[in-house]
């Protein structure tokens, strides 16, 4: 069961909005998501938090820039998905601006695992690098950093992942949820970090006078890369990480953009001139994740690092087939997670749930995870066999229940049963025996019955009332279009009342609609549908834009039928 909620608009805030200069429309939703003046909606980099505001970046920047001096070698360990991805793209990027001698090693998820390992550290040393600078990951790695002093190696870790009880004992630290950091932004994804560190880094060289004899880069160039892992990390887009994907788009609209990125809009077939959020979330975001999924993510940070357009084009195509390749596997794999959760004899209804089948493969299960969740809307853990005996799970969750939490309290009943564990409120992973994933399956049941209230077990699904008739139009489309949206600050999502004219079904599992509300007439969709409408019906639904043979045209797409 669904429970349908309509967000309340402040009158007074929308009107002050729309005094402001906004249109009408964006001035009734903005309102509704807590904008209360328009200030709050200025996204020029002037209005980006200082960098001296997240702890110890100045500490960072000093480091790097002894390093620069010093012509030390520097390595950036990043992390196998699109934030970890884009964060080393930026680093290296800025440090080769910086005249920096630089490289970068990714991790193997099917061998060497998450973060910055004893193993990945042996394996880094062999570089003989004089700091490691980690991206996207760290905060957790209490054996690798004490691996790296012990080869002597010194280390910088940037990340933003939830700190366990105890910190590395790292040179330095820049996470804005480490204790004792005041940075408002404590969602900003690992590449809002690295770039942040890289701000800082130029800020303490301009004050030693290394740009006398050499130019001083601008780092707006990064931006796109920045606002690709923000947004495919599914951060909270509080008010400066919608700055950083603002400026992000304004770039790529503006045909300023990596050529790999360009190669990315390219291979699915998309104009990065009409970049969006949903383009960076749904369309290049799974792209550069299928390399670091299926294969190598190398291939993906040498896409984001190329400035060979032919290159880069070979790459994104590769990645295109990945990401063909990765969705076939997570199909399979979801009707074998259905039909698994009929067998269980605990009913789909269990507060938190628990799967594994050893044909499923070990880069997917976050993916399969989170459809399962949207499913069922409970906490989901998919696990898949590693290496040793060993079980790989990726967990996501629904409002209500922190993940990370839940982990932690699973690990303080049973010490002996998570091998490791880490994550943030809504996704996590976590490594156990296989032997030991019954225990784990019921043990993550209850501790989810006692964290979640029974009312988080109902669907909410929060709309933005109707459209007004005269706004089902393709301005207004467009309008909605460049707007940015995302995590914590959801599209518009509208609820009415049309006629159905006429239905069919696309190849065999979209259904296609021609409705009619009032005097007007228009187009709808509704991907992997369940039932077809009556002929009046209820439909929750985004207005989007249609192409189809050059020509454009407003479109609903439908997220419900609503009973």
């Amino acid at each position: 069961m669904t429970r349908i909620v309509t967000r309340s608009v402040p009158t007074r805030a929308a009107l002050m909005l729309e005094q402001q200069g906004l249109h009408p429309l964006l001035a009734r939703l903005y309102a509704a998501r807590g904008i209360t003046d328009k200030t709050e909606l200025d996204y020029e980099l002037k209005s980006l938090l200082p960098p001296a505001s997240l702890t110890h970046t100045d500490a960072a920047a000093q480091l790097l820039a002894d390093a620069l001096e010093a012509e030390a070698k520097l390595l950036i360990i990043g992390d196998y998905d699109c934030d970890g991805a884009t964060a080393t793209a930026v680093g290296m990027r800025a440090l080769k601006m910086l005249g920096a001698d630089i490289d970068f090693l990714l991790p193997d998820r099917f061998k060497l695992g998450y973060g910055l390992s004893p193993e990945i550290v042996d394996l880094a040393a062999e570089q003989a690098p004089d700091l490691i600078i980690t991206v996207d990951n760290g905060i957790a790695s209490i054996e690798g950093v004490a691996r790296a002093r012990e080869h002597g190696i010194a280390t910088l870790i940037t990340d933003h992942h939830l700190p366990g009880p105890t910190l590395p004992e790292a040179d330095c630290i820049v996470n804005p949820n480490q204790p004792g950091c005041n940075f408002p932004s404590k969602h900003i994804a690992g590449v809002g970090v690295m770039f942040y560190v890289m701000l800082a880094l130029r800020a303490e060289l301009r004050q030693r006078g290394w740009f006398a004899d050499r130019p001083e880069p601008n780092f707006a160039v990064l931006l796109d890369l920045v606002a690709l892992g923000t947004v495919a990390d599914v951060v909270r887009l509080d008010r400066n990480n919608r700055i950083l994907v603002s400026q992000g788009l304004k770039r790529m609209r503006a045909g300023q953009l990596q050529p790999g990125l360009a190669a990315l809009f390219k291979a699915a077939g998309r104009d990065f001139r009409r970049a969006t959020a949903t383009d960076l979330g749904f369309i290049l975001g799974p792209r550069l994740n299928a390399a670091g999924r299926l294969a190598d993510m190398r291939l993906g940070v040498e896409c984001l690092l190329t400035d060979d357009d032919a290159r880069a084009l070979q790459i994104a195509q590769q990645l295109d087939t990945l990401n063909r390749e990765r969705r076939e596997i997570e199909s399979d794999m979801q009707e074998q997670a259905l039909v698994l959760l009929e067998s269980l004899d605990a009913d789909t209804t269990s507060p938190g749930i628990a799967l594994f089948d050893p044909s499923w493969h070990e880069g997917v299960v976050g993916i399969l995870a989170s459809r399962i969740k949207d499913k069922l809307h409970r906490p989901v853990f998919a696990f898949a066999p590693g290496e040793g005996g060993l079980v790989k799970g990726s967990g996501r969750s629904i409002p209500g229940l922190h993940l990370r939490d839940a982990l932690d309290l699973v690990a303080k009943r049973a010490p002996d049963l998570l091998v490791r564990f880490g994550g943030h409120a809504m996704a996590a992973g976590a490594t156990l025996r296989e032997d030991d994933f019954e225990r784990f399956r019921t043990l993550f049941a209850e501790v989810a019955a006692e964290l979640l209230d029974p009312a988080d077990l109902t669907r909410t699904l929060e709309t933005d009332g109707a459209l007004e008739g005269g706004y089902y139009s393709l301005e207004i489309a467009r309008l909605l279009q460049n707007e940015v949206w995302g995590q914590g600050f959801p599209p518009p999502l509208f609820l009415d009342e049309f006629t159905v004219e006429q239905q069919r079904v696309l190849k065999e599992k979209h259904l296609k609609l021609r409705l009619r509300k009032g005097n007007a007439r228009i187009d709808a969709i509704q991907f992997n549908f369940d039932r077809a409408p009556a002929g009046a019906t209820r439909l929750a639904f985004r207005l989007a834009i249609n192409e189809y043979m050059g020509v454009e045209s407003p479109q609903l797409m439908v997220e419900q039928l609503v009973d």
